[in-house]
């Protein structure tokens, strides 16, 4: 991470007025606009910087007809596949656009780039499925989008599979080969859970570069404005077993910034084996991740199990320079959920990787009370010390995957189950940990250090587990009065870690 004083050089207009030379005859839907020098993603840092400099413009809001279409109406706007960008070409990628209306009530520009001219997006009144021809005509005259995704042999050779989606705000999705659809990223998060409220950036413009026949990587440009930033972004995405997208991002703040969030994630958890759901439920569990998993600038390898709490519960785990940190859903088998349709053992889990120094801030974790499982209630994010000021400039980098689970702890053993519950009497909390093998450990040499604060700290009893040739470690203690307790437990042997640290913050159901 690299934050820049303002520079002397006078910046660029914009690619509004940089566009490009004649439409290609193999993107049916593009069609050109201006002459202009070859795209490159320094234009889109100059029109970042150039509306820095500006006060913020609202952007306008889409026609009546498509704002106050239901939810009903509104899914039935579909894009249809013979109208693809790029879908009777020989690239191995196309692009699908999402229709703009209901919740969508702000449209943004998509533009192709290929061999280094623009062309924006275009469509007629037959590019989409919908339920009246007077939507069709209005979409058609708008031209502009809701967001849209990708489309790329993923799973078969004969077949694009949708794998990456960009719609709404500064969201973005991801899938790997096998899985289905579950957390989201964001561009940039903004004051979470402060009292005054959370800013939401938003992509407002996108630039899409074609791929080659033989490629297996496409790159995403994006434009992000809100009240107090704006900035620039480069998505180098891969598609594959475990999906990559590398993000490169530059930001201008238009305002102090004090509260800003690097490498977002957004997930849902409702109930699983620690927080039990509250009332009658089929499922053993409802989550699209588990818990969130970090590997520190120290190279400590840390576990914290997700909850839904009865009231909003923010944690902060103190870093500098961290190598790594995700979402992670580490379930993997039907029985651990039980749900047909929805299938959360095929969501993807997601892992931050920084690229370069982000010195000294703080993972934050953010836990929303919800009782419904189409809430996301989970945020987790990179928060620097130092916040950001007007006429500087932040450059930074990370890698985010999209694996069905976090990479490899390298010989330390992970954490494959936590459950809750009380002793046999009632009088007290128990928590129980289990952990997998640790690399050429036997179990009977492993001891737990365990610690609790406040309350007090019943036993705590670490045994070999037969079942899984790990470690199972049983902390019993009694909060008291105590409305929160951290607790903490990290199994050692020869005086080294040889599992995750496990951490949980506990609080009254």
């Amino acid at each position: 991470m690299h934050i820049q004083p303002p520079g002397r050089r006078s910046f660029l207009v914009g690619l509004s007025s940089l566009l490009a030379l004649a439409a290609s005859p193999r993107s049916p839907n593009a069609q050109t606009v201006l002459r202009s020098p070859a795209f490159s993603h320094a234009d889109v840092i100059a029109e970042a910087k150039g509306l820095a400099a500006l006060p913020f413009a609202s952007p306008a809001t889409v026609p009546e007809t498509l704002r106050k279409l239901s939810y009903d109406l509104y899914r039935q706007i579909r894009f249809r596949k013979d109208r693809a960008i790029w879908g009777r070409s020989p690239s191995p990628f196309a692009i699908e656009l999402f229709a703009p209306g209901f919740l969508y009530k702000h449209g943004v520009d998509v533009f192709i780039v290929e061999n280094g001219k623009v062309f924006p997006a275009r469509i007629d009144d037959q590019a989409f499925d919908v339920p009246s021809p007077e939507i069709g005509t209005v979409l058609a005259a708008l031209g502009k989008f809701a967001g849209f995704r990708l489309h790329y042999p993923l799973n078969r050779a004969d077949y694009q599979d949708e794998f990456v989606v960009f719609q709404g705000a500064s969201y973005f999705r991801a899938v790997s080969r096998g899985q289905n659809y579950g957390l989201s990223a964001r561009g940039l998060a903004i004051d979470v859970a402060e009292p005054a409220g959370e800013e939401f950036p938003g992509f407002t413009r996108f630039w899409i570069e074609r791929a080659s026949a033989d490629a297996n990587s496409i790159v995403v440009h994006a434009l992000l404005d809100s009240p107090r930033i704006a900035g620039a972004y480069r998505f180098g995405i891969y598609p594959g077993t475990a999906t990559v997208i590398d993000v490169d991002m530059t930001l201008f703040p238009r305002e102090p910034l004090a509260h800003v969030g690097l490498g977002a994630l957004t997930s849902m958890f409702l109930f699983g084996p620690v927080d039990a759901s509250p009332r009658a439920d089929y499922r053993p569990a409802v989550h699209d991740s588990l818990g969130l998993a970090l590997h520190t600038g120290a190279g400590e390898r840390i576990w914290r199990p997700l909850n839904n709490p009865r009231r909003l519960q923010v944690s902060g785990f103190v870093d500098r320079n961290p190598r790594g940190f995700g979402l992670v859903q580490r379930d993997r088998r039907f029985n651990r959920f039980q749900d047909l349709e929805a299938r959360y053992e095929k969501r993807p889990s997601a892992w931050v990787a920084p690229r370069g120094d982000w010195g000294a801030g703080q993972v934050v974790l953010a836990e929303i009370p919800s009782d419904s499982e189409t809430n996301d209630n989970i945020v987790a994010y990179w928060r620097p010390d130092t916040g950001l000021l007007p006429g500087t400039t932040l450059k930074a980098g990370y890698r985010i995957a999209w694996p069905g689970n976090a990479p490899a702890t390298d010989g330390i053993a992970p954490v494959i189950r936590s459950a809750a519950g009380r002793t046999f009497d009632g009088r007290h909390r128990q928590m129980v940990i289990d952990y997998a093998p640790a690399s050429g450990v036997p179990a009977g040499d492993i001891r737990a250090d365990v610690s609790v604060t406040p309350g007090t700290l019943v036993e705590a009893v670490t045994q070999p587990n037969p079942e899984t040739g790990g470690i199972r470690v049983f902390v019993t203690f009694d909060p008291g009065p105590a409305e929160m307790m951290e607790l903490r437990v990290q199994p050692r042997a020869l005086e080294k870690p040889v599992g995750e640290t496990w951490l949980y913050r506990w609080t009254p159901a």
